[in-house]
């Protein structure tokens, strides 16, 4: 894939400045994540922990989804366990930035911001059966739109997600910028929609030309009938990107950190909800993963972009 730099606009709470991991936190062993503090005192045990999943749809969908993983996580670690139905990526940071969030699944875009700026240490992500995972981009408009490829989208309005999204943002600017000399305004109206259902939903009932969503969150809306495949036309199709990071807090103790890891490892699929709602993408186990490696592809994309992972 083409990239180049251009200019695009931040989350909120991020400033455009170079990027660097946050004073706060400290990466001694070179990995790109913050380390667990060297000062025993700074160590979290708390007597519950927070759990929250990206909120890439409604919130309400995935209470329920992940009740049976999260009574095994309290078996496992011996702590009360709790769902928070996070409505937004950047209060999702916020969250664990101030401590009020112990355990999370970050979407591919906000990871990297995560890492640096809330101290996430990402440490396995959802897969198949055979190891293989990931989601790829797609460009999707409705067939009475008259779009029948990118170069069309010149005059439309083209609806993202939010701006921390790799998916619903940060990968479509940039390789609509690289790959077909499209900018924001000056040749599409954009839009943020807030969520990748919320994209869907709109281009099916054609409040939206087109949207630029993760196809993983399209397969599963389908799966469920909430939109029909009829209601979409495909004009673009990415690379492959990895899924949502699961990870802790890095200050979180770590003998607290081994038994989290261990509950994601141990968690028997079969039968469970999880399986139910992420078996409609194939997905089957969580596997191990670090973020130097699989997060390569999306720091180049941020880079492209002129993303910065430091905090206002």
């Amino acid at each position: 894939m083409k990239l180049v730099k251009t200019a695009v606009a931040t989350a909120l709470m991020f400033s455009a400045a170079v990027s660097a991991m946050d004073a706060r936190y400290q990466d001694r062993t070179g990995n790109l994540v913050a380390d667990v503090p060297q000062n025993e005192a700074e160590w979290a045990n708390p007597s519950t922990l927070i759990f929250a999943y990206t909120p890439v749809e409604d919130p309400a969908v995935y209470a329920d989804v992940w009740s049976e993983f999260l009574a095994h996580l309290e078996k496992e670690t011996g702590k009360n366990v709790r769902f928070f139905p996070v409505q937004n990526n950047a209060a999702q940071i916020e969250a664990m930035r101030s401590g009020r969030l112990h355990i999370a699944a970050f979407n591919t875009g906000s990871t990297p911001l995560a890492v640096n700026c809330a101290g996430f240490a990402p440490f396995t992500m959802m897969a198949g059966k055979d190891g293989s995972f990931g989601y790829e981009m797609e460009i999707i408009t409705h067939p009475d739109s008259g779009i029948k490829a990118v170069e069309d989208l010149k005059g439309r309005n083209l609806a993202f997600t939010s701006q921390t999204s790799n998916s619903g943002f940060k990968a479509p600017s940039a390789i609509l910028n690289a790959e077909y000399g499209l900018k924001p305004d000056a040749d599409f109206k954009p839009a943020f929609s807030g969520a990748h259902d919320n994209s869907i939903l709109g281009v099916a009932h054609k409040d939206y030309d087109a949207a630029a969503i993760a196809n993983s969150v399209l397969n599963r809306m389908l799966a469920r009938d909430v939109v029909k495949p009829e209601q979409f036309t495909s004009i673009y199709k990415s690379q492959t990107f990895p899924t949502s990071a699961y990870g802790t807090a890095h200050n979180l103790a770590p003998e607290l950190q081994e038994k989290i890891q261990q509950a994601f490892f141990t968690f028997n699929w079969e039968g469970t909800k999880l399986e139910e709602e992420f078996g409609r993408n194939g997905e089957a186990q969580f596997i191990p993963i670090t973020y130097q490696e699989h997060w390569e592809v999306i720091r180049t994309i941020d880079n492209a972009n002129n993303v910065s992972y430091t905090c206002s």
